[in-house]
């Protein structure tokens, strides 16, 4: 049925890790050799609990390159963060490292932890920017809920076959879920 969501890839953190790798063919974590290729135009990923095994960290994702994180200056974002505790916030930014899952950092304290819905566009098209939309809840370190709606894009026409997420600082706790989809055409 046109529409549907392929599992790729999924991994589940057995123990504190620094980084997870969806796709990325033998580089992925899961070890199925996996790869964001052409055969999907749209890919999906979940993921469900990312949590933190120190205090205060910020979740971060890279797209890959035949494997290898692209660690550039060339990610750009912008959202709107919805804030439980405050009003709203607008968010952009330009040339970073990498792009951003939250616009706040997880503790280690009960429920502090990041869900996530990500779609991934051009991933494979080597003459276009690779982008994708955000959709997170979390926790932050104070405990406050917050939400993400917004986009990032790598401003580098090459062609991507994974994406990385990590904690900026730290590692991934044991429970955190990745899972990656193809969008059938």
């Amino acid at each position: 049925m046109a529409g549907s969501l392929i599992k790729i890839d999924e991994f589940t953190v057995s123990s504190p890790i620094a980084s997870v790798i969806l796709g990325g063919g033998s580089s992925g974590s899961s070890g199925l050799n996996a790869s964001i290729d052409s055969t999907y135009d749209v890919y999906m990923v979940k993921i469900n609990n990312m949590i933190p095994s120190t205090d205060y960290l910020l979740g971060a994702f890279r797209f890959t390159e035949s494997g290898t994180p692209n660690t550039t200056s060339n990610y750009d974002r912008a959202g709107k963060v919805l804030k439980g505790n405050a009003v709203f916030q607008n968010a952009g930014y330009v040339n970073e490292p990498q792009g951003y899952i939250t616009d706040d950092r997880n503790g280690t304290a009960g429920n502090e932890s990041t869900q996530l819905i990500m779609y991934i566009f051009n991933a494979n098209n080597s003459s276009e920017y690779t982008f994708c939309t955000v959709e997170s809840t979390s926790r932050n370190a104070s405990g406050d809920l917050l939400g993400r709606q917004g986009g990032n894009v790598l401003t580098v026409a090459s062609g991507v076959d994974g994406v990385q997420f990590y904690y900026v600082g730290g590692n991934i706790d044991t429970g955190s879920t990745f899972t990656l989809y193809g969008l059938k055409k």
